[in-house]
């Protein structure tokens, strides 16, 4: 499970950073957020781990969540 180092976030210059794109296409609220929660560090991947707040990790990682459970119905035995 990704977490959210509190030490590279202190590290992470957000001027920077730039909106998710994957948060960006699956998420109908993303203008909705908050900036800060919209941003994900320059230099990783688009990972719930590269967000720079705890609220933008979470929310990505609903995301990937929502899209797992779409893609694997259960069956109905």
């Amino acid at each position: 499970m990704e977490h959210v180092d509190p030490n590279a976030l202190k590290r992470t210059d957000f001027r920077n950073g730039r909106p998710c794109e994957f948060c960006q296409q699956l998420d109908s609220n993303f203008g909705q957020r908050k900036p800060m929660d919209q941003i994900v560090s320059a230099n990783r991947k688009q990972t719930a781990s590269a967000h720079l707040t705890e609220d933008g990790y979470v929310r990505h990682r609903w995301l990937e969540l929502s899209k797992l459970v779409a893609a694997n119905p259960r069956s109905a035995a």
